[in-house]
């Protein structure tokens, strides 16, 4: 076994590099022979020959690189390998810099090396902006909160897809998963493809259950130690499901931990926990080589994430919040519950606790076309009280209970009012083979002429999927003081309710600061599927400014607060009357009929 030992006091003086322990690009010309370290099985980390192609000056704005091919037979075998982004390459016996980048489908390992004077540069006051930058959402909080629609306006933007700043084709990072099912992994892909990220199934049982605790977890310690050339692994999910990043170890300096040659976000400080891994082998492909890991123990928290390299500290230790989803499914014989903890990031942390709780619903396969759940969640936040909501779905699997989930924290962490943490979520999932869709076959109103202050009944007939057709009434008061007109009469299930509830009332569901984003997320969630309602659209009956709803002004006063030179501008008090029932069923349809109020 390959012993490493780093232990500087420090890297570079007076801005330049310590040149016994470092080689510049200068000094380097092609041919020179040189190794790289990396891990191919297990934690031990060995020695591969290597010779230098080329120096490239500005390979990227203001980067210069070296280009290398390596002569070792299995490299030679795998070519350009998944995971080995981070390795250290050395040149006379020098740390030149870590192999960060290459070309797709090459039939040759030629690597691209990232400068190791641009590596431990990252992470210096002079490179570091102390906090974690907030992910920039696009969303247009002027307009009414649409929890199921948030997907297309929380995109990264066009720097974000990658996850480095560089224009060098590098290797793509690895994202290895266990406890996951392939369905839930084609959902992961779609969170993480816009990325530059890509998945591989490691086995769950390779090493011992990742904890956040540091004390031992493996009987070799010193083979689990974070060193040169060993497995670098950025946990997102730990626990019955395993979603991690990994790459390799470039450097360490005492505490301080240098890897990839790259970055993963690429946006500057953050903190995610790191951990050590264990290869179980290189999976060779004519597509894509990769090495099958696994993480061990987190030891540590990475600090900075830039384009030319990560940056953490071992020993410090990164927040990460429980998950808990319990499952009852139709297919199973008991209850199970699923325990993870997520790490704490405002551009992957929603999209994980959606992966978990897919993860956990479809632990055993994907759903029946049939398909009924019932769900029940809960955020719990630092800044306010926990968001509970429960619903049902039909016909489409974990999709409904997954973006309401992952949008509402998505929405809680990128808000632009105030910074909100995530301290827990608990789910509850009952699953069950059935269809429970329907459609309204009619409506009959007991009379389309009436006065003002009758009672109107209306007789509703809904049809469900292999279902009796059942009838459901409605009794409404026409108001006293109703003006004769036609007026229209809406029945309608939930979906529909709120579009035209958006329509009416869209102040109802606008964030202008903290609390009134918890207070808008509440209602848009609060509304259960299995519902049916009667609607009765009446005339404007006030004003409102911002979220106040003032009914009944006097003219005079509506005149003054509705004058176009006010800052603040004023809408119509839209009005109606509404009933709702439990059908438990979800109609998927909306039927209008108009009634004429007369005055005898």
């Amino acid at each position: 076994m390959l012993t490493i030992v780093s232990s500087f006091s420090g890297v570079c003086r007076a801005g330049e590099l310590d040149k016994s322990k470092y080689i510049g690009i200068e000094e380097i010309k092609d041919g020179m022979k040189g190794y790289c370290l990396t891990c191919f099985k297990g934690t031990e980390v060995e020695k591969f020959e290597l010779e230098v192609v080329s120096t490239v000056k500005n390979m990227n704005p203001g980067r210069d690189a070296i280009i290398i091919k390596s002569t070792d037979e299995r490299f030679i075998h795998a070519g350009l390998i998944g995971g080995v982004s981070g390795s250290p390459v050395y040149i006379d016996g020098r740390l030149a810099g870590a192999m960060s980048f290459g070309w797709t489908n090459s039939k040759d390992p030629v690597y691209g090396v990232t400068l190791i004077k641009d590596m431990l540069s990252v992470g210096t006051e002079t490179n570091h902006a102390g906090k974690e930058t907030k992910y920039s959402a696009a969303f247009d909080f002027s307009k009414p909160l649409n929890v199921l629609e948030l997907n297309k306006s929380f995109q990264p933007s066009s720097e974000q897809k990658s996850s480095s700043g560089s224009d060098m084709p590098q290797l793509p990072c690895q994202i290895i998963t266990a406890g996951l099912t392939d369905s839930a992994i084609r959902q992961l892909n779609q969170i993480l493809d816009s990325h530059g990220l890509i998945t591989v199934t490691t086995p769950a049982g390779g090493g011992p259950v990742i904890t956040e605790d540091y004390s031992a977890q493996t009987q070799d310690k010193e083979a689990s130690k974070l060193v040169p050339g060993s497995p670098l692994i950025i946990p997102m999910v730990i626990g019955d499901i395993i979603v991690a990043l990994t790459g390799t170890v470039t450097e360490v300096v005492g505490d301080k931990i240098y890897g990839f040659g790259h970055g993963f976000l690429g946006y500057g400080p953050v903190d995610l926990p790191i951990a050590t891994g264990e290869v179980h082998t290189v999976v060779a492909s004519n597509v894509r080589s990769f090495k099958l890991a696994s993480p061990l123990e987190i030891v540590g928290a990475l600090k900075e994430d830039q384009d030319s390299a990560v940056f953490g500290q071992i020993g410090a230790q990164a927040y990460m919040f429980p998950v808990s989803v319990k499952v009852d499914r139709y297919n199973d014989t008991q209850q199970r519950i699923f325990t993870c903890k997520v790490a704490n990031n405002r551009l992957y942390t929603p999209g994980m606790v959606g992966i978990v709780i897919s993860g956990a619903a479809m632990y055993l396969g994907d759903f029946p076309p049939d398909n009924m759940i019932e769900y029940k969640v809960t955020i719990n936040t630092k800044q306010a009280e926990p968001i509970t909501f429960e619903n049902v779905s039909t016909g489409t699997g974990v999709s409904e209970v997954f973006a309401e989930t992952m949008n509402s924290i998505k929405l809680l962490m990128n808000n632009p009012f105030k910074e909100a943490q995530i301290n827990s979520v608990d789910v509850e999932i009952k699953i069950k083979p059935k269809n429970i869709v329907s459609h309204i076959w009619s409506v009959e109103a007991s009379d389309t002429r009436v006065n003002p202050g009758e009672k109107i009944r209306l007789d509703v007939v809904v049809e469900a999927v292999l279902e009796p057709k059942k009838r459901y009434s409605f009794e409404m008061t026409i108001p006293e003081d109703l003006k004769p007109g036609t007026y229209e009469v809406t029945i309608c299930g939930t979906e529909q309710y709120v579009n035209l509830l958006e329509k009416l009332a869209p102040h109802r569901f606008l964030a202008q600061n903290f609390d009134t984003l918890i207070e808008a997320m509440r209602e848009i969630l609060s509304f259960e599927r299995d519902d049916l309602y009667c609607v009765l659209i009446l005339p404007a009956s006030g004003i409102v400014l911002e979220k106040a709803e003032l009914a009944d002004l006097p003219a005079t006063k509506a005149m003054v607060l509705t004058d176009s030179k006010r800052a603040l501008v004023a809408q119509p008090l839209k009005s109606w009357q509404q009933q709702k029932l439990k059908t438990n069923t979800i109609v998927i349809d909306r039927k209008s009929l108009q009634i004429n109020v007369v005055e005898e």
